[in-house]
């Protein structure tokens, strides 16, 4: 007859066991859920590109984003809208002030009421946002045979992998293989959820000039308007690069000086050293009583 022995040591071990397999179990089934949701967001799971604002140094390639501003203008803007971006954030970004004020001017924005009550046509400004091409989602669908647009304001991180998923779709049109059935009013792109899209290849060699004069190649047509993509889904990403840098040069003297101070108040309470000796009380003790 076997008697199980169990202590409170045994049981809180078992106890940590228990919960570091359901922890370990846990996170393997949300890490298999995610990717597999990750893997449904597109079709072929793009290459990875070396974009240089990876760095953890490094900002937007600025020249670039004024490019792929110009192919956002003239190619994209015809159907996809840019609701959260507005003609300033352009400024000291792509674009000088009169630059961006002079864009802006270009489009007829409007606005009202006027002191008769009836809304006017004017002039952009910088405080106003980018044009949008329709004026609202049914007329979108209208024009592109059912399909809505999406907005390209934050389309870098509403993708997974954004800027690589962007790049990839812009330049992965083909034919399709041997054997699909070619869908009407659809075009092929591997990299697209399911391999058909509704968009078709709108980025071709020299279908722009660049005001550079950068070879207008389709390659580097969709290198740029995926940067300028993923400035405009997070504008603050060069100003959080150089707060990271401040910190990074600002904190190792702060923290030298603290070790130094620390030191220097507690080095005396380190170091001092207490010792009790119950013989020497005793001694002095019974030397006051033969005195006495």
């Amino acid at each position: 007859m076997f008697k199980l022995f169990t202590s409170k040591k045994v049981a809180k071990n078992l106890a940590i066991g228990l919960a570091s397999a359901s922890t370990a179990t846990g996170l393997g089934l949300a890490l298999a859920l995610n990717v597999d949701l990750f893997a449904s967001d597109h079709g072929c799971y793009p290459a990875k590109y070396p974009w240089f604002h990876e760095g953890m140094f490094n900002t937007f390639d600025h020249a670039s984003v004024r490019r792929g501003y110009e192919v956002y203008k003239q190619v994209c803007a015809a159907c996809h809208s840019m609701k959260y971006t507005y003609y300033r954030h352009l400024v000291n970004v792509s674009h000088t002030e009169e630059e961006a004020k002079a864009e802006a001017a270009e489009s007829m924005v409007t606005d009202g009421p006027n002191e008769e009550g009836n809304m006017f046509q004017r002039p952009g400004k910088l405080s106003d946002l980018f044009p949008s091409p329709y004026p609202n989602d049914e007329a979108a669908k209208a024009a592109n045979g059912g399909a809505l647009p999406p907005d390209l304001s934050l389309i870098a991180f509403a993708r997974n992998n954004g800027t690589n998923y962007i790049f990839s779709l812009l330049t992965g049109y083909q034919d399709p293989p041997a054997g699909v059935e070619t869908k009407e009013g659809l075009h092929y792109n591997p990299y697209f959820n399911g391999g058909w899209i509704a968009m078709a290849k709108a980025l071709y060699d020299e279908v722009i000039e660049y005001s550079d004069g950068t070879p207008a190649t389709a390659s580097q047509l969709a290198k740029d308007v995926t940067e300028f993509l993923r400035w405009s889904a997070e504008k603050s990403h060069d100003e959080k690069k150089k707060l990271l840098l401040k910190t990074m040069l600002i904190f190792p003297p702060i923290l030298a000086l603290f070790y130094v101070y620390k030191r220097r108040v507690f080095t005396v309470l380190k170091s001092r050293k207490i010792v009790f000796n119950p013989n020497a009380t005793g001694k002095s003790t019974g030397s006051g009583s033969a005195h006495h």
